[in-house]
Protein backbone atom coordinates (compact mmCIF):
# COMPACT_ATOMS: atom_id res chain seq x y z
CA UNK A 1 0.00 0.00 0.00
CA UNK A 2 0.89 3.27 -0.87
CA UNK A 3 2.09 5.46 1.78
CA UNK A 4 -0.90 8.21 2.84
CA UNK A 5 0.93 11.61 3.31
CA UNK A 6 -2.71 13.67 3.62
CA UNK A 7 -6.02 12.84 4.80
CA UNK A 8 -8.95 14.98 4.66
CA UNK A 9 -12.71 15.34 3.63
CA UNK A 10 -15.98 17.41 3.99
CA UNK A 11 -17.87 18.96 7.29
CA UNK A 12 -20.09 16.06 7.79
CA UNK A 13 -18.16 13.48 7.12
CA UNK A 14 -19.92 11.79 3.92
CA UNK A 15 -16.90 12.31 1.66
CA UNK A 16 -13.06 11.06 3.21
CA UNK A 17 -9.95 10.89 0.83
CA UNK A 18 -6.80 9.82 1.46
CA UNK A 19 -3.18 11.60 -1.02
CA UNK A 20 -0.60 9.75 -1.48
CA UNK A 21 1.44 11.55 -4.12
CA UNK A 22 3.02 14.82 -3.08
CA UNK A 23 1.41 18.11 -2.77
CA UNK A 24 2.06 20.85 -5.46
CA UNK A 25 1.25 24.63 -6.35
CA UNK A 26 -0.17 25.34 -3.19
CA UNK A 27 -2.28 28.48 -3.87
CA UNK A 28 -5.54 30.82 -3.48
CA UNK A 29 -7.35 32.12 -6.38
CA UNK A 30 -9.40 35.08 -6.36
CA UNK A 31 -11.26 34.57 -9.64
CA UNK A 32 -15.11 35.44 -9.77
CA UNK A 33 -15.79 31.41 -10.01
CA UNK A 34 -13.58 30.53 -7.19
CA UNK A 35 -15.24 32.91 -5.13
CA UNK A 36 -18.82 32.09 -5.52
CA UNK A 37 -17.26 28.30 -5.46
CA UNK A 38 -16.24 28.76 -2.03
CA UNK A 39 -18.70 31.36 -1.10
CA UNK A 40 -15.56 33.16 0.20
CA UNK A 41 -13.05 36.37 -0.92
CA UNK A 42 -11.06 33.69 -2.44
CA UNK A 43 -10.31 29.78 -3.08
CA UNK A 44 -7.15 28.24 -0.62
CA UNK A 45 -6.13 25.23 -3.31
CA UNK A 46 -3.17 22.37 -3.53
CA UNK A 47 -2.75 20.15 -6.06
CA UNK A 48 -1.43 16.60 -6.30
CA UNK A 49 -1.64 13.82 -9.11
CA UNK A 50 -5.37 12.65 -9.54
CA UNK A 51 -4.09 8.94 -9.27
CA UNK A 52 -2.75 10.17 -6.05
CA UNK A 53 -6.09 10.86 -4.22
CA UNK A 54 -8.10 8.28 -3.49
CA UNK A 55 -11.86 8.55 -1.87
CA UNK A 56 -12.06 6.09 1.11
CA UNK A 57 -15.90 7.27 2.13
CA UNK A 58 -18.05 8.04 -0.28
CA UNK A 59 -17.47 10.17 -3.11
CA UNK A 60 -17.57 14.21 -4.22
CA UNK A 61 -20.68 15.28 -6.42
CA UNK A 62 -19.68 17.25 -9.07
CA UNK A 63 -20.23 20.73 -10.79
CA UNK A 64 -19.39 21.87 -13.97
CA UNK A 65 -18.31 25.35 -13.71
CA UNK A 66 -16.92 25.62 -17.39
CA UNK A 67 -16.60 23.51 -20.53
CA UNK A 68 -13.10 22.50 -19.45
CA UNK A 69 -13.46 22.57 -15.20
CA UNK A 70 -15.33 20.47 -12.93
CA UNK A 71 -15.44 20.77 -8.92
CA UNK A 72 -15.91 18.19 -6.83
CA UNK A 73 -18.35 19.13 -3.81
CA UNK A 74 -20.20 17.26 -0.93
CA UNK A 75 -23.67 16.41 -1.76
CA UNK A 76 -24.87 16.48 1.62
CA UNK A 77 -22.93 19.40 3.49
CA UNK A 78 -21.86 21.61 0.21
CA UNK A 79 -17.80 21.50 1.37
CA UNK A 80 -15.71 22.49 -1.73
CA UNK A 81 -13.55 19.91 -2.00
CA UNK A 82 -11.71 19.40 -5.36
CA UNK A 83 -10.91 21.34 -8.38
CA UNK A 84 -9.82 19.78 -11.81
CA UNK A 85 -9.11 20.82 -15.22
CA UNK A 86 -10.64 18.02 -17.98
CA UNK A 87 -7.41 17.41 -19.58
CA UNK A 88 -4.87 17.67 -16.75
CA UNK A 89 -3.10 14.72 -15.07
CA UNK A 90 -3.41 17.04 -11.67
CA UNK A 91 -6.20 17.98 -9.06
CA UNK A 92 -6.21 20.76 -6.87
CA UNK A 93 -8.46 19.83 -3.44
CA UNK A 94 -9.56 22.74 -1.25
CA UNK A 95 -6.80 23.35 1.85
CA UNK A 96 -9.72 23.56 4.40
CA UNK A 97 -10.55 20.19 3.79
CA UNK A 98 -7.83 18.77 4.89
CA UNK A 99 -7.63 17.40 8.28
CA UNK A 100 -3.68 19.30 8.86
CA UNK A 101 -4.26 22.20 6.63
CA UNK A 102 -1.76 24.07 8.76
CA UNK A 103 0.69 22.18 6.61
CA UNK A 104 0.37 23.52 3.52
CA UNK A 105 0.81 27.40 3.09
CA UNK A 106 0.38 28.87 0.02
CA UNK A 107 2.72 29.91 -2.03
CA UNK A 108 0.81 31.89 -5.07
CA UNK A 109 -2.31 33.82 -5.84
CA UNK A 110 -4.03 33.44 -9.07
CA UNK A 111 -6.75 35.67 -10.00
CA UNK A 112 -5.77 38.71 -8.87
CA UNK A 113 -8.60 40.35 -10.97
CA UNK A 114 -10.92 39.25 -9.02
CA UNK A 115 -9.16 40.31 -5.63
CA UNK A 116 -11.34 42.45 -3.88
CA UNK A 117 -9.95 45.85 -1.77
CA UNK A 118 -10.87 44.47 1.44
CA UNK A 119 -8.66 41.36 1.51
CA UNK A 120 -5.93 43.82 2.16
CA UNK A 121 -7.11 44.60 5.53
CA UNK A 122 -8.03 41.28 6.50
CA UNK A 123 -4.92 40.84 8.66
CA UNK A 124 -5.07 43.76 10.78
CA UNK A 125 -9.09 43.10 12.11
CA UNK A 126 -9.46 43.12 15.86
CA UNK A 127 -10.15 39.32 16.21
CA UNK A 128 -11.66 37.51 19.44
CA UNK A 129 -11.94 33.18 20.75
CA UNK A 130 -15.24 31.91 19.60
CA UNK A 131 -15.88 30.98 23.05
CA UNK A 132 -15.49 34.76 24.52
CA UNK A 133 -18.63 36.03 21.86
CA UNK A 134 -20.97 33.00 22.95
CA UNK A 135 -22.85 33.15 26.28
CA UNK A 136 -21.39 30.81 28.92
CA UNK A 137 -25.05 29.01 28.53
CA UNK A 138 -24.95 28.74 25.23
CA UNK A 139 -21.41 27.33 24.86
CA UNK A 140 -22.31 24.60 27.89
CA UNK A 141 -25.17 23.75 24.89
CA UNK A 142 -22.72 23.66 22.18
CA UNK A 143 -21.96 20.02 20.39
CA UNK A 144 -20.39 20.23 17.22
CA UNK A 145 -21.90 18.23 14.29
CA UNK A 146 -19.00 18.34 12.17
CA UNK A 147 -16.85 15.11 11.40
CA UNK A 148 -13.45 15.13 13.43
CA UNK A 149 -10.20 15.86 11.47
CA UNK A 150 -9.28 12.35 11.49
CA UNK A 151 -10.67 8.76 10.10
Amino acid sequence: MTDTLATGGCQCGAVRYRITAPFENPHICHCRMCQKAFGNYFAALVGTKKTGLHWTKGGPSFFRSSEIVQRGFCKDCGTPLTFAYDTADRIAVSIGSLDHLEAVTPARAYGIEGQLPSFALLHTLPGTRTEDDIPAADMERLKSRQHPDRD
